[in-house]
């Protein structure tokens, strides 16, 4: 059972997320110490779309492939928003993924 600030764990580390840049959700779990929670990671970020203070579309999968993207409105709005950061994808896949790597490192 995951303790009940884990969310907000995941979202102040979402929150650092530089625009331009991309992180994954094993990235933020491993940052979190919680190496093998990737998942939850994920369902922290399907929950967070009502919290605007949080870039979800700066998560993405390990090897950079945008699949929480249909949790957005709109069929390519994450797609959308990660381009307007300078970030370019094709078929959901975000072009050169380590370039725009963000590694997340909790204090």
């Amino acid at each position: 059972m995951m303790e009940p600030n884990f969310f907000e764990r995941v979202y102040a580390i979402a929150r650092q997320i530089p625009e331009g840049k991309v992180t994954s959700y094993g990235a933020i779990a491993k940052a979190l110490g919680t190496a093998r929670s990737a998942r939850m990671v994920g369902w922290a970020m399907n929950a967070s779309h009502n919290i605007e203070d949080i870039p979800a579309h700066r998560v993405v999968n390990r090897t950079g492939l945008l699949s929480g993207k249909h949790h957005f409105e709109g069929t390519n709005l994450m797609q959308q928003l990660l381009e307007s950061e300078g970030i370019k994808v094709i078929d959901n896949q975000i072009v050169d993924f380590e370039k725009h790597f963000w590694t997340p490192e909790v204090e």
